[in-house]
């Protein structure tokens, strides 16, 4: 007689098996088959963003979907413009600095290495700066900025060098251009402003109002200095803030019109400055104004493919002008060459390219503005100055910045450097990787951590 076992699932008898129930062989065949279903369906699924494979394209694409990306790019690019610039002024310098009265062939480059010093420091302080900060000292710097601008037109306050009154002297070794600094003052407060009044942007007295008047008496002092090359700079900043607001694009094309309007007349109310704009088409014509020009091509030509060497220029031996400042990009051109020029050239393509990406990726509309003008401002002060030197652009006397001898403007690119790297690590998916994992290295070198 048999018996029935009560329990769900029992066997009949005692030979009985569910055939249901597997062996621990079965489980591990079939566990090896289910892994191997799902790892041929993995390989033919779609490759999830961020995984951009093993090649070099893909190990490119993971790098620069890391987090710290936009810090690392702008330091390094801040970085390697610095260095370019301190050895280059270094060597473009050095026979005049030996001619003058110090004849000491290092003078121009100790004077460019102190104020790299100080731009260290803003770079730094910038780099800290919470943005709340930031943004309740705009105001208070633009006042400053137009004090200094009407202390320089002062007799006795600003001194009259090369034919403008821009700059102030401290003691008798150091000058500073109060317009350099009045660049950023309005990059920063009109971001401030328009960024507090983006919900009413669509009304176009909030959108320009005060903004463009402040820009205009702003312009108008600087005018009165005069320096032709920061006004262009001045309108290239407001633009580029009026754009990256949001500002509808018949204003822009309007304001734009006028600016160039504007730009042309002043460009050609100075008998120096329309012969600057006729050259252009006919250089021989004018052998005056275009020598500096045709120098500066000169060495640019000798240098060849791999330039003459570092040191051994010959267009800095009183053949070029403003060898060190103005026309630097050519002693690179002459001493390393096309690919010495092209390095120069892709560093700040890669600049465009990281400091756009950093106002993309921000949720802040006072950085995105703030990141966006600023980028406009120092890659298109880079484009002027390489066209210029290339003949390509009248001449106006604009820095390369972070390479150009000269204190005021190195240490406000440098601080606007400090910005964007500033910005850099508040994007997102750098602000949660920072306040998850602390912060890196260099980071904690600089003093840069999870808070402000």
């Amino acid at each position: 007689m048999t018996t029935t076992d009560p329990r769900p699932g029992a066997s009949a008898g005692p030979t009985s098996r569910n055939p249901n129930s597997r062996t621990p062989n079965n489980r591990q065949s079939t566990q090896g088959t289910n892994a191997r279903k799902k790892k041929s369906r993995a390989s033919k699924a779609p490759r999830s963003a961020g995984n951009g494979g093993s090649g070099p394209i893909g190990r490119l694409q993971n790098w620069l979907d890391r987090p710290m990306t936009s810090f690392h790019l702008i330091v390094a690019i801040f970085l390697l413009l610095l260095g370019i610039g301190l050895v280059m002024v270094l060597s473009s310098s050095s026979v005049t600095s030996y001619r003058g009265d110090a004849r000491n062939s290092f003078a121009a480059f100790q004077r460019q290495a102190i104020f790299a010093v100080i731009g260290f420091i803003g770079f730094l302080f910038a780099a800290r700066l919470p943005i709340k900060v930031i943004r309740a000292w705009t105001t208070t710097f633009m006042v400053i900025s137009l004090g200094l601008l009407v202390a320089v037109l002062v007799p006795g306050i600003g001194s009259n060098i090369n034919g403008a009154r821009s700059w102030i002297g401290i003691g008798n070794t150091f000058t500073i251009q109060p317009a350099e600094f009045a660049k950023l003052a309005l990059l920063l407060w009109a971001a401030h402003v328009l960024a507090a009044r983006r919900s009413s942007l669509g009304s176009l007295r909030q959108l320009l109002i005060p903004i463009v008047p402040v820009a205009l008496l702003m312009a108008a002092l600087i005018y009165l200095q005069p320096d032709l090359g920061t006004l262009v700079t001045l309108a290239i900043v407001l633009a580029a803030v009026m754009w990256f607001a949001g500002a509808p694009l018949w204003l822009f094309l309007t304001t734009s019109a006028f600016g160039l309007a504007a730009m042309a007349y002043m460009a050609t109310s100075a008998a120096y400055r329309l012969k600057r704009v006729l050259a252009l088409f006919d250089p021989e014509k004018f052998p005056e104004a275009t020598y500096q020009l045709r120098q500066g091509l000169y060495g640019m030509g000798r240098g060849g493919l791999f330039g003459v060497g570092l040191g051994q220029s010959r267009a800095k031996w009183s053949w070029l002008p403003y060898a060190d400042s103005d026309f630097i990009f050519a002693i690179i051109g002459e001493e390393l060459g096309l690919i010495g020029a092209a390095v120069v050239i892709l560093l700040f393509a890669l600049l465009a390219y990281t400091g756009l990406r950093i106002a993309r990726r921000n949720v802040d509309p006072f950085i995105k503005i703030a990141a966006g003008a600023a980028t406009v401002w120092l890659v298109g002060q880079a484009a002027i100055n390489i066209g210029y030197v290339v003949g390509a652009l009248p001449t106006t006397g604009l820095t390369l910045p972070l390479i150009s001898s000269g204190g005021s403007s190195l240490i406000v690119s440098m601080t606007v450097f400090g910005l964007l790297a500033n910005f850099a690590r508040r994007e997102p998916p750098a602000a949660t990787a920072l306040h998850a994992n602390g912060p890196g290295r260099f980071s904690a070198f600089l003093g840069i951590g999870t808070r402000g």
